[in-house]
This record gives structure tokens, C-alpha cells and sequence, in this order.
């Protein structure tokens, strides 16, 4: 009888989660240069860097799950020791809120901060939909003054524009909550409990104007909206003169600040809270533009609502206005990239009283697609590292010298430390998206010089150009040079693509 052979254990597969990803190379410094120019911004206006834990217990997020009741949706939870509910975290606004609600005495106040870091989300993945993403936050707490509010608009304008946006790639709209408050009131739906469900449909619905149009929320604030593939989503329940009365708030907006502000006035009536929003609306209007942002950076929207309930006055929204085109084939503009507003009811949770907030949060992995979309293909940016061949083992040190010399007069190079052949080292260049090549053989050693390949314009005459007499003509992607000549070359070579080299 044959004996039994032994079963091998089963290899761990080399397998994701789904929602998750590995980012690396020219994406992570991508990311490390955003962070670094958004955090400059903030640390320039004064606010100060915070850190809090990825794991929080479920009731400091609260309200802020999608279903309270069933701690596992939504979020990533777990039960301690304790049998005491643990998730990380949501986003960092609910974690600012319990930290400031745990050291509210010792801090000065209004205490500002920003933070960035992953958060989670227990949500079924897409295309472009993760359930791991960085944020980049920004809170003033304990401050009712809309000079925080105002602050935080031009932040984001600031900080847009510090990581290459230009003037005219973006806009930051602002809208108070209060004035849809009181748009509501004076059509019927009263605040609080009563007619809570309405009023969250009504967001939604205004919510989904970009995508809808007009036509689409008008449905949505009516009976309801069938979509192309027959699924009906319920609508909010407004009559005719009701909706007609919200899309007219909707539609105030593409006036100046003053114009528009008298307009809401008009729709909101004698609401008090409705009026004062106005008010408020002015006011910021009035601080951005004494500081020197205009409505090309900072624009008075009321179609701004943002679709979360905690929000209790000013919401904002920075979008990037270039056109892009999308899965679809259409060409559409890319969209928003960050968003926040005033939360006055956040902290009260945690310590029984109301403690005035208001924040602002930047979706970095989708800002990092929007600058992607902005850059050319063929940025010097997007370049990796001048990389020098190993042609003999024998002569390490030399090869690794040269590559010295590069990186110390601020070229980035690297040393092939791999063990293939020529080939494969060229392939490996590719790869690495090294805009030259260093080469020294035997042959060029022996006459004190080296060959240098320009790989980004080999690739450009590869696509262009058909025959060889057109190959002889242009610029030579091999160049020999003298040894004692290399960083020089090299910084030729590179010099040759840059933008500003190419301009008329």
C-alpha cells in the first residue's frame, strides 16, 4: 500500500482586499508633493497639524454611519476585548469631534487644525471607488464668526492653486443651508422632526443637479424619478408651486455677490432663519472679495447644498471647471474635489452644549486624478531617473560614481543594480520612464567617452517619423560625448524638453 504523501501547506495568495490598492513611484510622489503644497497653505494661515487614531469606538462616530443601528455597515468594526465596538474611522470630522470634546477646557479656542490621513468605508467598490482614500481637513472649532468660514474658501482657493491649478481649472462655490431652510419654511415644510424625511429629499434632490438637470431634480422634488433602466427613486413630495419655488433658489445664483444675496432675500420672505443666512451668505462674500477673491475664484452658488444632514449654515464646494471626457465617451468637467460647511451640532453630542465648527475636507486621491488629468503626457514631471547601465561588473565604482556626479548637481539618477543584461536594462529604463540613458562599454572607456540614448525623444521620432532619411535629419536620440562632459550632456538633454525650452 502506498504511503500517504504529505500535504503541502497552501501558499498565501498575493491577492488585494477588494476596494484596495497599491500605490508606488511617480503616484507616491505625486501624493507627497500635493500633501506637502496643501499643508504649506494651511500652516500659513496659522492652523496647526493634528493626528488622530485610525480606530475609534463605533458611538464617537455616531450619527455619522450610514446606519447606526447595525455597526458593521458602512464601516470597518470589530468587537475588543470588552465586546466593546471598535471601526476605523469614517473620515476625521468625528474623530476632531471627540478629541475636542475630551480636552475641551485645556484648548485655546476657536482651536484650528488640519489632518490628513486614510479613512474607510465598508462600501461596495467601483471604477474610481476605493474603500481606503486619504483626506486632507481643515477645522476651525469653537468660533460662530464667518471669518472662519471665509478663511476656509479662500484656503481651498489657495491651496487648488498651489498644486498647479490655475485660475480659471477651478471654482470654490459657497451657499448657506440656512437659506434653503428658509426657502423651505415659507413654502410649508416647517423645521425639526416633522418634516425632517421632506427636507432630506429635497437636499438629495438638489444634490444631484450636475448630474440630473434641472429637469431630473425637478422630478425628484415631485413624485419621484424613473432612470434609464426603469428603477424609480421616490421624490420628495413638493406640489408644483412648491418645487417651482425651490429651483428658483437653485437658479439665483450667475449675478454678483450682491445681487445674488438680494434675490435669495426675496425667496426666503420673513423666515428668520432664512434671513439670516442671507446675512451670512454677505458677509463672506464681503471678506473674500476685501481680500482679493473674486467670483473667477470664489462664487455665491445656492445650488450648493451638499447632501450630509449635520451641516447647520455656510457649505462650500471647490470643483475643477476643465473639461474632461469620461467612461462614457462624453465630454464633461471634472468635477469636485473637496467640500465642508459650518457643523455647529458635532462636538454637543459628547459634551451636552452647542460648540460652533466649521471645516473643510479635500478628497486627495480624487484631487490627484484631476491633476493627472491636467498634466501633459509628456511633462518633464512625469519623468523617473537618468539611469546609468552596468555594462561590467567589474566596474561598479565607476558606474557608481557617475550617477554621484548627476545626483550632486540636482540631477535625479540612479545606478542599474540589478543583475540582467543590456537588453533588459533598456527595457528596465522604459519602465522607470528614464527621459536618458548612460552607457559606458568597453569600447567607450577605452576612448574616455560615453554613449547617451535620449529615450523621451526616441520615443517621440518613433511615433513621427517613417523613414530613415527623416531619422537622419532630426535631433540624434545617441550622442557620444567625453567622459569629463557627462552632467553637462545630460543636462542638455533634459534641457531639450522642457516646456519652457519649447515655447515660441
Amino acid at each position: 500500500m502506498a504511503k500517504d504523501k504529505k500535504k503541502k501547506p497552501a501558499r498565501a495568495r498575493a491577492v488585494l482586499p477588494r476596494g484596495f490598492r497599491d500605490v508606488y513611484g511617480e503616484d507616491v510622489r505625486q501624493r507627497w508633493n500635493t500633501l506637502s503644497a496643501i499643508r504649506s497653505v494651511f500652516d500659513m494661515h496659522g492652523f496647526d497639524p493634528l493626528e488622530t487614531p485610525a480606530i475609534e469606538y463605533v458611538e464617537a462616530l455616531g450619527k455619522f454611519l450610514p446606519d447606526v443601528d447595525r455597526p458593521m455597515g458602512g464601516v470597518f468594526g470589530f468587537q475588543d476585548e470588552d465586546e466593546k465596538w471598535l471601526a476605523l474611522r469614517y473620515d476625521l470630522t468625528a474623530p476632531l469631534a471627540r478629541m475636542v470634546a475630551g480636552s475641551y477646557d485645556a484648548l485655546a479656542k476657536p482651536f484650528r487644525r488640519y489632518q490628513t490621513g486614510p479613512v474607510y468605508r465598508n462600501e461596495r467598490p467601483g471604477p474610481g471607488r476605493f474603500r481606503e482614500f486619504i483626506q486632507f481637513d481643515a477645522d476651525s472649532v469653537g468660533t460662530a464668526e464667518m471669518a472662519a468660514d471665509a478663511e476656509l474658501c479662500m484656503m481651498l482657493a489657495e491651496a487648488l492653486e498651489a498644486v498647479g491649478m490655475a485660475r480659471g481649472d477651478y471654482i470654490v462655490r459657497v451657499n448657506n443651508r440656512k437659506i434653503l431652510n428658509g426657502v423651505l419654511e415659507s413654502i410649508g415644510i416647517a423645521p425639526g422632526e416633522a418634516g425632517e424625511e421632506q427636507r432630506l429629499g429635497v437636499l438629495r434632490a438638489i444634490d444631484k443637479l450636475d448630474r440630473l438637470g434641472s429637469q431630473g431634480v425637478r422630478a425628484l422634488l415631485g413624485d419621484g424619478r424613473k432612470d434609464a433602466s426603469g428603477d424609480f427613486t421616490k421624490g420628495a413630495g413638493l406640489s408644483t408651486d412648491q418645487v417651482d419655488k425651490v429651483l428658483a433658489f437653485v437658479d439665483a445664483g450667475g449675478q454678483s455677490p450682491t445681487a445674488t444675496c438680494d434675490r435669495l432675500l426675496d425667496l426666503v420672505g420673513t423666515s428668520e432663519i432664512g434671513v439670516e443666512g442671507v446675512s451670512e451668505l454677505r458677509e463672506i462674500a464681503q471678506l473674500t472679495e476685501a481680500a482679493g477673491f473674486g467670483a473667477d475664484r470664489i462664487l455665491i452658488d445656492p445650488s450648493v447644498v451638499r447632501g450630509l444632514g449635520y451641516y447647520t449654515g455656510p457649505v462650500f464646494e471647490a470643483e475643477l471647471t476643465f473639461p474632461v471626457t469620461n467612461e462614457k465617451g462624453e465630454t464633461v468637467v471634472f468635477g469636485s474635489v473637496a467640500g465642508g460647511g459650518r457643523y455647529d451640532g458635532l462636538v454637543k453630542r459628547f459634551i451636552g452644549r452647542d460648540v460652533p465648527a466649521t471645516g473643510v475636507s479635500i478628497g486627495v486621491d480624487r484631487l490627484l486624478t484631476g491633476i493627472a488629468a491636467r498634466q501633459s503626457q509628456e511633462s518633464q514631471l512625469n519623468d523617473g531617473p537618468v539611469v546609468v547601465v552596468v555594462m561590467d561588473r567589474e566596474e561598479l565604482p565607476r558606474y557608481q560614481a557617475m550617477a554621484e556626479e548627476l545626483r550632486a548637481s540636482g540631477v535625479r539618477a540612479e545606478m542599474y543594480v540589478g543583475g540582467s543584461g543590456m537588453r533588459a536594462q533598456l527595457k528596465y529604463a522604459d519602465k522607470r520612464q528614464a527621459p536618458v540613458v548612460v552607457i559606458e562599454g568597453e569600447d567607450e572607456r577605452g576612448q574616455g567617452v560615453l554613449t547617451l540614448k535620449d529615450l523621451k525623444l526616441g520615443s517621440i521620432l518613433a511615433k513621427t517619423i517613417e523613414s530613415r532619411e527623416d531619422w537622419a535629419k532630426g535631433q540624434p536620440a545617441q550622442i557620444t560625448v567625453p567622459r569629463d562632459r557627462l552632467v553637462d550632456e545630460v543636462k542638455a538633454l533634459l534641457d531639450r524638453h522642457r516646456p519652457d525650452q519649447n515655447a515660441e
